[in-house]
């Protein structure tokens, strides 16, 4: 009456082991994204956009109000 004892499957060991390791390259591209993008929110802007560079040209551009003509 007694049962034979159950043999390990090392399959199953294996794919655990390969969905862990997935799972840990995963989180830290995350964790690697996210410390990036706040250094770079940090970092302030040095380089006005290009349209208020193209306004500032056209106010220049402009003659005074009153000039001779």
């Amino acid at each position: 009456m007694t049962r034979p004892p159950r043999k390990k499957n090392p399959t199953f060991g294996i794919s655990v082991f390969i969905v862990v390791a997935i799972l840990l390259v995963i989180a830290t591209l995350f964790y690697n994204a996210i410390r990036e993008k706040h250094e770079f929110d940090s970092q302030p802007t040095q380089v006005p956009p290009v349209a208020s560079q193209a306004a500032a040209a056209a106010t220049a551009m402009k003659p005074a109000s009153g000039a001779a003509q």
